[in-house]
């Protein structure tokens, strides 16, 4: 009869505990829930944060060379910032109205025709007749896609959910520079939310750690923008040469890409090299749209080629200071778990948690090797 009092504490405590245990995961579910809510706000401030990061050297060039109050600094690299932003949009003006024209999106049928058009010029250049590649295709179940089925009506309803999507991202432009305006006036802003969640003990190597973040990850992107600036110079050079219209768009357009690590340029030079085939239709293909898509791949070439062995390692080893081959490695498996999106991330986060590491793990081996060239 003794043990009655003690079974019934012990059936107390784990009562306690599964309801306990039920709570948080309940907690966890519901914070989750709020935050798949709330993505696009989370958006907001990810992208606001990276512009701020972005426009950090300018506001502190502003107060520290020019003297100026932080307020005025600020605002100064808020209209930069935005001028070049519209700057870039009205760039994109000419290249949709030429392309409208090119492609002839008011009229289906012809657009259809000069497709065709190409395609049997294509097939006839590399000695196959439209007959036999139609079978080849129909054997391997992929006619429904290709020439002999296709279906390009769906470009004016693309474009009508193109413009919907455009009108909502004007309320998320707005959004994000307003949020970017006050991270960029007050630099501590965002530290003071983090800090809110930060044991008192921690705080201090908290602070420390963002200030590196910092730091590191506005070199990170200052070099990103160099980097595509770069390749924005070989790509329009090359257009030009060839005689592209629209040259300066098309090279701003497919640079801007290579943000995408390994996959950006490969959907930049595709872009490319159809938008050279689709400027030239209705011209000799083997005279005209063949030698001019083969400069545009030459261009390309030498642009990856500069990017891959100057840039790039140029950018990783000076800005985040880790290893070009660290990089692959991380960019790589942060792309197969999270895919595209993964691998834009997958350096700033890296950095990130690489200076988190070395600032309250500095002890452990693993993490002294990792970081010690920060």
């Amino acid at each position: 009869m003794s043990k009655t009092p003690e079974r019934k504490i012990n059936s107390k405590m784990i009562s306690q505990g599964i309801l306990r245990a039920v709570g948080i995961i309940l907690g966890v579910v519901l914070v989750l829930y709020f935050l798949w809510q709330i993505q696009s706000v989370i958006a907001y401030l990810a992208i606001a944060a990276v512009i701020a990061l972005i426009g950090r050297p300018i506001v502190l060039f502003l107060r520290r060379k020019l003297k100026l109050p932080n307020t005025l600094a600020v605002i100064l690299t808020m209209i930069f910032m935005v001028a070049i932003l519209a700057g870039i949009i009205s760039l994109f003006v000419p290249l949709i109205s030429e392309q409208g024209k090119n492609l002839a999106l008011l009229d289906i049928d012809k657009l259809q025709a000069n497709i065709n058009t190409l395609y049997v010029e294509i097939t006839e250049y590399i000695g196959a007749s439209p007959e036999v590649v139609g079978e080849i295709l129909q054997e391997s179940e992929l006619e429904k896609t290709l020439v002999d089925r296709l279906d390009i009506g769906f470009i004016p309803n693309f474009l009508n959910s193109f413009l919907n999507v455009l009108s909502t991202a004007s309320i998320g432009l707005f959004s994000v520079l307003f949020i970017s305006f006050f991270f960029l006036k007050d630099s501590n802003l965002f530290q003071r939310g983090i800090l809110a969640f930060v044991p008192q003990n921690k705080e201090t190597g908290t602070v420390n750690s963002i200030d590196k973040i910092n730091n590191l990850l506005s070199r990170y992107f200052v070099g990103l923008l160099l980097q595509i600036f770069i390749l924005f110079v070989i790509y329009t050079i090359t257009l030009l040469i060839v005689g592209i219209e629209n040259a300066i768009v098309i090279a701003f357009l497919c640079a801007l890409f290579n943000i995408i690590p390994y996959v950006g340029p490969i959907i930049g030079g595709a872009i490319m090299i159809v938008l050279t085939m689709t400027s030239n239709l209705g011209m000799d293909f083997s005279t005209v749209i063949l030698p001019k898509t083969g400069y545009v791949l030459i261009g390309l070439v030498v642009g990856q080629l500069v990017d891959n062995f100057f840039s790039q390692p140029f950018i990783f080893s000076n800005s985040v200071k880790s290893h070009p081959l660290e990089i692959f490695l991380i960019i790589i498996i942060a792309g197969l778990l999270f895919g595209v999106v993964g691998m834009i991330i997958a350096v700033p986060g890296y950095t990130a948690i690489k200076v988190i590491l070395k600032e309250f793990l500095a002890e452990n081996k693993l993490v002294k090797s990792l970081t010690k060239t920060l």
